[in-house]
């Protein structure tokens, strides 16, 4: 039986999940970008930003147990360890790396029955998805847009949404690397050469503002500015490597696939 009944949670798909999972009770505190579900906004302390966090703040809440995400908290979490705490780092970047994160909290906080549920409900949203797309032929080239200064590319498990979607990503070389960094594109006019369909703009903590696409040297000739296939989705939709990355952000990228199939 787990003994973990004060869980600082300083990644929001740890929230999510854990919420789902029915968990809720174990949470002690919550990252100050947590979104979903609402109620932990509103019901759980706030103790951390993502890469950032005062270690009284998250040793306030008297956790048994601090759960992490990526190198982007490693500082954090070191000094967390450092203070006698025992805390787990997830590092999912792909959608198997997902449902894998699911089963462990699962199994982290006795709820591993639940967990297999979720994962296996999540695994079935993801195979009706590219059930959808299997009979089409042709496929919209989708350029995924992280953040605009520098322009970067989608992350592994964004590119495997898009291509469940019906989509192609057009920069699907890059997805696989971790860190944004290293998913920089150095010339955008490498973006307008890909020719995308559809664009999304999902910028990481930032709001998205398609216009400023267009004054971009050479934008205006690119596909989905002329056709008008240009979105925003929500970066708590889609960049949490998380259940709302399948549960909100996959029927997004469905939704923008239709409309431009519809147009053609």
């Amino acid at each position: 039986m787990s003994h973990y009944r004060r869980i600082a949670c300083l990644s929001t798909e740890a929230v999510e999940t854990l919420y789902l999972l029915g968990a809720e009770d174990r949470i002690a505190g919550i990252s100050g970008f947590t979104v979903y579900p609402p109620e932990a906004r509103r019901d759980k302390p706030k103790i951390s930003g993502f890469s950032s966090g005062k270690l009284e703040r998250i040793l306030a809440v008297e956790p048994d147990l601090v759960i992490a995400f990526s190198d982007m908290q490693a500082e954090l979490a070191r000094e967390l360890i450092k203070a006698g705490l025992e805390v787990h780092v997830f590092n999912q970047r792909t959608l198997a790396g997902i449902l894998n994160m699911v089963s462990t909290l699962g199994a982290l906080v006795d709820r591993s029955a639940e967990a297999a549920a979720l994962s296996a409900k999540l695994a079935a949203r993801i195979d009706e998805a590219r059930e959808q797309a299997a009979p089409v032929s042709r496929r919209p080239g989708i350029y995924f847009e992280e953040w605009d200064e520098p322009l970067i590319s989608g992350v592994g498990w964004v590119s495997e949404l898009i291509v469940a979607a019906g989509g192609v990503d057009v920069f699907a070389e890059t997805a696989h690397h971790a860190s944004a960094s290293e998913r920089i594109i150095a010339d955008p006019a490498e973006v307008v050469r890909r020719a995308p369909d559809i664009v999304v703009g999902s910028w990481c903590g930032k709001k998205f503002r398609p216009e400023s696409l267009a004054e971009r040297a050479g934008w205006e000739g690119i596909p989905a500015l002329q056709n008008g296939h240009v979105l925003e989705i929500k970066s708590a939709d889609i960049l949490s490597p998380g259940p709302s990355a399948i549960l909100r952000g996959l029927p997004q990228l469905q939704a923008a696939v239709a409309r431009w199939r519809a147009a053609q």
